[in-house]
């Protein structure tokens, strides 16, 4: 006869594990090796797995035959040497961790009137492009979404006028039925009247047996302000209707930002690039930006090189969860001037040769690049 495995062991929890480890050690231990989710050659491996871990958590699980297998091993939990109604006492526990379980594989669902199981509905998602300006701002909006109306000819039922549904001869009316799964039986859906419990030998021609009928309808939405791109708005109820009296699913409302002709969004930050000429560079002088609250003034200080930047302190984005505003950074782009005539052309190199006459102080980068090149060649 071959030796069991420690229990400890089979579960992979150390012998001071808790009751919560242990129960979440089993639950993904049955998740893996449940006979729905091995088939084939892998099957009979899975099965002996699956009761092993069954078996380990029955005993584990329960404080008594817990401590009776820490102090006698497995000759404590043998039920030929041991009796009393022990099995009464953990029916509790180990239901709750298999209930949960069969909740993962299964999907979720719960009780209904009669004893059927009821579904809620599936989750919708809906995509909202809005612009740098309303994100900031917030709005009420509209949108049109897929809802379901109760059908008018059958009154809901899903039966033709005149005729009804009849109880589902499968499942009797439960909408569930015992199924065998290997060494266990199961309840599942039963698959003649998915759950529902009833038959509809004539279906409604118009909304072919669903009770319902599909149809588009206006929702209001209010965009906080703040909101930024990929943030999602939940509309609770709004999503598809459940089965057998289930709850509706949820709206999932995710907001994309239009792309902006001036700024780029970097959290509650804005970022522009403002181009200024040559002479204004050179020179410096006063110049208007644009921000979202209207015009601002940035003082260019003469010099000013290509990509300096200036920052607008709270001229940038409240986001949702901001005390205060973000700031607007203005990167500069000075812009070579182009088409020139002669004239231009004359005046642009007179001033080329003043300025090499006067040496680095007037490029004192150009400068620092010349020694670079000279020590890198040399």
């Amino acid at each position: 006869m071959a030796t069991k495995r420690d229990f400890y062991e089979i579960l992979g929890v150390s012998k001071t594990a808790s009751e919560d480890e242990i129960k979440k050690a089993y639950r993904k231990l049955a998740m893996k090796h449940h006979p729905d989710r091995n088939q084939g050659d892998a099957a009979k491996e899975a099965e002996v797995k699956f009761k092993e871990g069954k078996e380990a958590y029955e005993m584990l699980s329960d404080p008594q035959k817990r401590a009776a297998y820490d102090q006698y091993g497995h000759a404590g939990v043998d039920p030929n040497m041991r009796g009393g109604p022990g099995g009464a006492e953990f029916a509790g526990g180990f239901g709750e961790a298999f209930g949960d379980i069969f909740g993962d594989i299964f999907g979720q669902a719960r009780r209904g009137a009669g004893g059927r199981q009821v579904y809620r509905g599936n989750d919708l998602s809906y995509a909202m492009e809005i612009s740098l300006e309303e994100a900031a701002k917030g709005k009420d909006a509209e949108i049109r979404i897929p809802g379901w109306d109760e059908c008018d000819p059958c009154h809901g039922t899903g039966a033709k006028p005149g005729t009804s549904a009849k109880t589902c001869t499968t499942c009797n009316g439960s909408g569930q039925v015992q199924m065998r799964q290997g060494f266990f039986s199961v309840q599942q859906t039963c698959p003649h009247c998915r759950g529902s419990g009833k038959i509809i030998p004539d279906p409604c021609t118009t909304c072919h047996g669903q009770g319902k009928v599909k149809k588009q309808k206006t929702l209001e939405v209010k965009i906080p302000a703040g909101i930024d791109d990929g943030m999602r708005i939940r509309s609770t109820g709004n999503g598809e209707p459940g089965t057998n009296g289930g709850p509706s699913g949820d709206l999932f409302i995710e907001i994309r930002l239009k792309k902006h002709d001036i700024f780029e969004r970097d959290g509650d930050d804005l970022h522009c690039s403002v181009p200024i000429s040559f002479t204004t560079a050179a020179l410096g002088g006063e110049i208007r930006v644009p921000t979202l609250a209207g015009e601002a003034a940035i003082d260019i200080p003469e010099g000013t090189q290509n990509d300096k930047q200036f920052r607008l302190r709270g001229k940038g984005m409240k986001g949702l969860r901001s005390s205060f505003p973000g700031d607007l950074y203005c990167h500069i782009s000075v812009e070579t001037p182009v088409k020139l005539t002669e004239p231009q052309r004359k005046l642009l190199k007179e001033l080329d040769e003043s300025l090499k006459k006067g040496g680095a102080k007037h490029s004192p980068a150009e400068g620092g690049w010349a020694d670079k090149l000279k020590r890198f060649f040399n």
